[in-house]
Parts: C-alpha cells; sequence; structure tokens
C-alpha cells in the first residue's frame, strides 16, 4: 500500500517561508484566509478554549472544525519566561481530515500565531478606524509588536509609530527592527515615548500588547482621543486585562467570539449584558461598524480558533505548494487496519518476542 504522511513544519520551515515570501505579504494573504473563513462563521463548530491556569501562567487548547477539517491549537502564557529565556508564548498546532481524522499538517504555531494575531487586528481596524489613519501608537513593545507594526503599515497606510514600553530595551529592539522599513520610506516616523499618555497623544489608532498577567489599566479613559481606534490585544485570559473600565464603557466594543471575551477580553470587567458586537457580523454587513468620526471603537481581542484554523489552513496551502516542511509517520500505515499489533512488530519478530517474553 501507499503510505500517506503527515506533513510536520517547524519553525525552520517557517522562517524559510518567511524568507522566501516576505512577512507583509504572509500577513496581507493570511488576513484574506482570516476573513473568508470569518464570513462562513456559521459553517462552524466552535466553543471557548479549555485552559488549565497556573499562578505562573496558562495552558489552553483550542479546537474549531467545519465539514472538511478540523485543527486545535495548543498555546501556553507565562509572562515570566523571557527570564528563562524562553517566549511568553509558544504554540503547534494540529489540522486534520473530518472525514477520516487524519492529520495532514502539524505545525509550528509560536510564529504562526504572532502573525494571524497581526492579521486579524488589521482586519478588524480596516471596519471600524476611522479612514485616512496614519499614526498608531504601541503600548507594549514585545514579541507581537513588529507584527503589529508591519500588519498596519501595509493593510491600512500607517506611517507613524508612537512606541512606549516599560522596558526601554523592547523600544529599541522594535525600532531597530522596523529600520529597514524607514530607510525604504514605508514607514516615515518613530516615535520613542516618555509615558503611555504620551504615547497615545495624537494617535488615530492605539494598540496595546502588554505581558503582565494583572487587572491593568494601562490606559485610562482620559487618555484616548474621540475617534480613536482602540485594539487591546493583551487582555487575553481571566484576571489580565490593559484598559481601565471606564474606557471601555466609553467604547463601541466589537469581539472574536463572545463568550470567549467575557471571560478573558476587557469585558471581563464589564456587566454581563453590556454590549459587544461580533467582528464576524460586521464584515458580512449584518452589522454596522464604526458609524460616525468622534466615535471610539474597541477590538477586544482575545485570540480564538477559528484564527488558528485559517492560519493552519493557510501555511499547509504554502508548504505544499513550495516544497516545504516534510513527511513524518505520526499514524501507523496499516495493510490490515484492524491488525495494530501485527503492525507493532513483524509477524516473525512477534512471535519471537512472545517466547522470549515470557518463561517457560
Amino acid at each position: 500500500m501507499t503510505a500517506v504522511t503527515t506533513r510536520y513544519v517547524d519553525v525552520h520551515d517557517l522562517q524559510r517561508l518567511a524568507r522566501l515570501l516576505g512577512v507583509p505579504r504572509m500577513l496581507r494573504e493570511l488576513r484574506a484566509c482570516i476573513e473568508e473563513d470569518f464570513l462562513r462563521w456559521e459553517a462552524f463548530e466552535m466553543s471557548a478554549r479549555t485552559a488549565h491556569h497556573w499562578p505562573v501562567g496558562v495552558i489552553e487548547l483550542m479546537p474549531v472544525s467545519d465539514a472538511r477539517h478540523y485543527a486545535f491549537k495548543y498555546v501556553n502564557g507565562h509572562p515570566g519566561n523571557p527570564r528563562l529565556h524562553r517566549p511568553t508564548v509558544m504554540a503547534f498546532g494540529v489540522l486534520a481530515e473530518a472525514r477520516t481524522g487524519f492529520p495532514l499538517l502539524l505545525c509550528e504555531l509560536t510564529f504562526t500565531t504572532a502573525l494571524r494575531t497581526a492579521a486579524t487586528s488589521v482586519l478588524a481596524a480596516r471596519a471600524l478606524a476611522r479612514p485616512g489613519a496614519r499614526s498608531m501608537a504601541l503600548i507594549g513593545n514585545g514579541a507581537q509588536s513588529e507584527f503589529q507594526a508591519l500588519a498596519f503599515m501595509d493593510g491600512l497606510g500607517i506611517r507613524e509609530l508612537r512606541l512606549f514600553d516599560v522596558d526601554p530595551q523592547a523600544s529599541a529592539k522594535l525600532a531597530a527592527n522596523l529600520a529597514p522599513w524607514v530607510q525604504s520610506g514605508a514607514l516615515q516616523k518613530i516615535h520613542r515615548a516618555a509615558s503611555v499618555a504620551e504615547a497615545v497623544q495624537g494617535a488615530d489608532i492605539v494598540t496595546t500588547a502588554t505581558a503582565r498577567k494583572a487587572r491593568a489599566a494601562v490606559l485610562s479613559a482620559d487618555m484616548v482621543a474621540p475617534g480613536t481606534h482602540l485594539n487591546a490585544v493583551g487582555g487575553d485570559c481571566p484576571g489580565k486585562t490593559e484598559l481601565a473600565p471606564a474606557l471601555v464603557a466609553r467604547s463601541d466594543v466589537f469581539v472574536e467570539y463572545e463568550p470567549q471575551t467575557r471571560i478573558e477580553g476587557e469585558l471581563q470587567q464589564m456587566p454581563q449584558d453590556f454590549p459587544a458586537m461580533p467582528l464576524w457580523q460586521v464584515l458580512a454587513g449584518r452589522a454596522a461598524g464604526r458609524t460616525q468620526a468622534q466615535q471610539i471603537t474597541l477590538f477586544d481581542s482575545v485570540g480564538f480558533a477559528l484564527e488558528d484554523f485559517s492560519a493552519l489552513r493557510y501555511v499547509h496551502g504554502l508548504a505544499q505548494a513550495h516544497g516545504v516542511g516534510r513527511g513524518i509517520d505520526l499514524v501507523p500505515a496499516l495493510d490490515d487496519p484492524k491488525d495494530l499489533f501485527g503492525a507493532l512488530l513483524a509477524p516473525q519478530a512477534a512471535a519471537a518476542q512472545l517466547i522470549e517474553d515470557f518463561p517457560a
């Protein structure tokens, strides 16, 4: 019989794809995949992720499926990891064939999660931010920040970045990584601010991507001008927020999967009847996004399994098209599907093993 293997895409394969295609192109194409899946939202079976929490962090499983494919992501969130020289977020995922359950793809999702988070952020901003937005404040300049910057530069036309992080070295790292785009003229200005208030001043869009697991109020209501679009990325588990409740109350809130966001997002601070609009309904034309220039819009982004489904099918397509990754025998190929034991040991070896294992 012809063996069917699972394609394995590791971190080195993602690096190869990023060098081959460029990060802006990958962000653009991934955004299109996510939008395509959001527009068929009702075709999916979905649930809030399963999470196990410890004082130092969380490990989560995120499943979703449609009629053709099942996908899940394993992901952690441990804010103290950088002290151990490990990423705060680490992930991998599987894309499987619904018809048979066969795992088609086993894939790294640490790089890919950063890509899909930024792609989703700009997908929301294109529907919710004021037309002509050109300036963005980035509060929290860690692992996600470059991806957010490039996504908004390419997908929304952002030309000025205003940076703040409690760790000045993080802002210096971000500015250094973006230097090629400054030199090319794609990014006109990077301003490193001395405070959150200074960074936010004059920004059309404010992205918060902080890592501290705490009920924080990184942004207060008095910092944010009418007409601002807020892209809140860092508040993504119970007990972790970035925006003051008064600021959330001033905003029109848009979410991915509402049952999950009310547990994990900025909405966890608000009454259960506080209104929130699913982003997919805005994208599908079933609900209004921004309706006036002075409106404060908030994308309360916690990350949802459907975005990982989109990312996995996108990477699977890239890997096939560009010959990236390798086949692995993650599940056995069986001549007789009912003879699992016989496949574990060749017939002669099985008999010899039985004689050896059992005393006379």
